[in-house]
C-alpha cells in the first residue's frame, strides 16, 4: 500500500514526469514510476491526489494537472540581502507561479530582453519579462512600448512636451517620440534563470 506521508515525494516524481513528457502517466506507468506494485496503492494515490486539487480526471477518462499541480511552497522567512539571519526550514503556504507572475493570463505573454538599457531597475539582457498586454500606463510604470515603430522596454514618464521613455541606465538617453508612442503592455513580472 502506498504511504500517504510520501505523497509530497510521490507527487514531485509524476511532476518531473509531466515536465519531460507534458503528460501524467497511466495508472500502470505511475506504480512503475513509484516503485508500486499493486493497483490498489496507485488507485488510492490518484484518489488523493485528486481530493487534494492536483489532478483531475477528465471526461475520456485521461489525469490531468490542475492549477495546483505546479504550486510551490512559499518559505516562511525573508532571505535579507545583507546580514546573515537563523536558519529553519519552515515553509507557510504554497504558491503557483503562473498565477503569480500572470494575474490575467488571457493578456499575458512573455518576452526576452535583450540589451542593457534597464540595468539599474534590474533588469538585465536575457532576463524574460511578463507583460499584461494593455494601451493604458501610469507614469511610472515600466513599460513595452513602441515608439516611432519599434519596440522598448523602458519606464514611461510625462512633461510639459508630453509622454516620454526613460532607460534605467545612465549610458542611454531619454526617449521622446518624434512621431507615435503607443503602450503595447505593462511589465508586471520577471524572471531569470540561473545555472
Amino acid at each position: 500500500m502506498a504511504n500517504p506521508n510520501r505523497d509530497h515525494e510521490y507527487l514531485g516524481k509524476l511532476q518531473d514526469y509531466y515536465t519531460d513528457y507534458r503528460s501524467i502517466p497511466s495508472y500502470a506507468v505511475i506504480g512503475e514510476l513509484l516503485g508500486m506494485a499493486s493497483k490498489s496503492a496507485v488507485s488510492a494515490l490518484v484518489k488523493r491526489l485528486t481530493l487534494a486539487g492536483y489532478i483531475e480526471m477528465t471526461p475520456d477518462k485521461r489525469l490531468v494537472p490542475t492549477k495546483r499541480f505546479f504550486e510551490r511552497e512559499l518559505a516562511d522567512f525573508n532571505v535579507p540581502a545583507g546580514l546573515p539571519a537563523a536558519a529553519n526550514d519552515a515553509m507557510s503556504e504554497s504558491i503557483s507561479l503562473d498565477e503569480y507572475l500572470m494575474p490575467r493570463p488571457s493578456t499575458s505573454i512573455i518576452i526576452k530582453v535583450r540589451g542593457d538599457s534597464m540595468l539599474e531597475a534590474g533588469i538585465y539582457d536575457g532576463d524574460l519579462a511578463v507583460i499584461e498586454k494593455r494601451h493604458a500606463a501610469h507614469v511610472g510604470d515600466l513599460v513595452v512600448a513602441i515608439v516611432d515603430g519599434e519596440y522598448t522596454l523602458k519606464e514611461l514618464g510625462r512633461d510639459k512636451q508630453g509622454y516620454y521613455l526613460i532607460p534605467h541606465n545612465p549610458d542611454f538617453s531619454i526617449i521622446r517620440p518624434s512621431e507615435s508612442l503607443e503602450i503595447y503592455g505593462v511589465v508586471v513580472g520577471l524572471m531569470r534563470k540561473y545555472r
